[in-house]
């Protein structure tokens, strides 16, 4: 099946300002709206709102981020231009439900609106685009909203990364890939940079909201050390590589754990698969190994080997540590691994 690919909430933003910038300089909206995105492609936009007034103009996208599970999918997208004082280029404004940037760590300053450099740059061009074909100045200021942006926020790493009042405006390329799972990998990667400006020796990469808790109660962690790794291992260990933090926690269910150990990096269960043959081979016993390679899951294997006697999760836990201390070969970061079952009990450790 071919999914469809979608529009980043930068491309949305940039199709906004667009329009509002060209309304406000020759009292027309174009709709649809046509961009350029840092690839070269020239998507265009309809338009959800329009209003022009004597020193404003406003005009609002839907985002459609394609067959992507995205939280923003749908959320109407606002930009208001203003003409700014001459000399100032294009200055950028938080509207409702964007964003403000309270902590150091990101790529933007401690105070600014959460819109990330691309996109900024990918207005500042249109901008310039727009005032050269219609006489303007190119100063102007660009208000950026979201419609119940603070609320879609909360589904977000924005909270934990210091992100507060609603999202961010996101994007490199202006496409959203289906499934391609960038925006969280990003959150991870801003987690990890966070961490690093709070001054953080410490960060857990957690498997999902339990192991978070474990985490943090067996280490006493601040929840901006902990990072929702979800599946996504790989960029945790492959992050923490070329940006070191001296130890880092992992912390998950048996089920996801059982395929770090076994190698895997990323642990969704659509892109790797619990390994029998190779849960078999951490038991000695041949009786026992063979109740384990045909066991219904990891966490059945580790009820089987509890009652043998045999530390399975310790097993898992020696294994998964392996794993990401391959990974992050060379690199100052100690490794511990916590595994948990699903009540949040810890069943091994390493």
């Amino acid at each position: 099946m071919n999914l469809r690919y979608g529009w980043t909430t930068g491309a949305c933003a940039t199709a906004a300002t667009t329009a509002a910038y060209t309304a406000l300089l020759t009292g027309e909206f174009p709709d649809p709206v046509e961009i350029l995105l840092p690839k070269g492609q020239t998507p265009a936009f309809a338009l959800a709102q329009e209003e022009l007034a004597a020193d404003h103009a406003t005009a609002a996208v839907v985002k459609d981020a394609g067959d992507d599970p995205d939280v923003t999918h749908g959320a109407l997208i606002r930009s208001t231009v203003r003409h700014g004082v001459p000399g100032t280029g294009v200055t950028f404004k938080a509207g409702p439900g964007v964003g403000t940037i309270t902590k150091p760590g990101l790529p933007l300053a401690v105070g600014e609106p959460a819109i990330n450099p691309v996109p900024r740059q990918m207005m500042r061009e249109h901008v310039e685009r727009v005032a050269r074909a219609h006489g303007g100045t190119g100063d102007v200021e660009v208000e950026i909203s979201v419609e119940n942006g603070e609320e879609l926020a909360k589904k977000t790493w924005n909270p934990r990364l210091g992100i507060l009042g609603g999202l961010s405006i996101l994007g490199t390329t202006g496409i959203v890939v289906p499934y391609s799972c960038s925006a969280w990998i990003d959150s991870i990667r801003r987690g990890i940079d966070v961490a690093r400006a709070a001054g953080y020796t410490h960060v857990a990469g957690c498997t999902g909201s339990t192991s978070e808790k474990v985490a943090a109660a067996v280490h006493g962690l601040p929840e901006d050390a902990l990072l929702d790794m979800g599946d996504f291992a790989g960029a945790v260990l492959k992050y923490l590589k070329r940006h070191p933090v001296p130890r880092l926690t992992i912390a998950g269910g048996i089920g996801k754990l059982s395929k770090l150990a076994d190698g895997h990096l990323d642990l969704h269960s659509g892109r790797s698969q619990v390994n029998h043959d190779f849960l078999a081979s951490l038991v000695d016993d041949p009786t026992l190994a063979e109740q384990v390679r045909t066991a219904n899951t990891a966490l059945g294997a580790l009820h089987l080997c509890q009652e043998a006697g045999v530390p399975f999760g310790d097993l898992i836990a020696a294994k998964a540590k392996h794993t990401a201390d391959n990974v992050l070969k060379g690199a100052p970061v100690a490794v511990d691994v916590i595994v948990i079952d699903r009540a949040g009990t810890i069943v091994g450790r390493a």
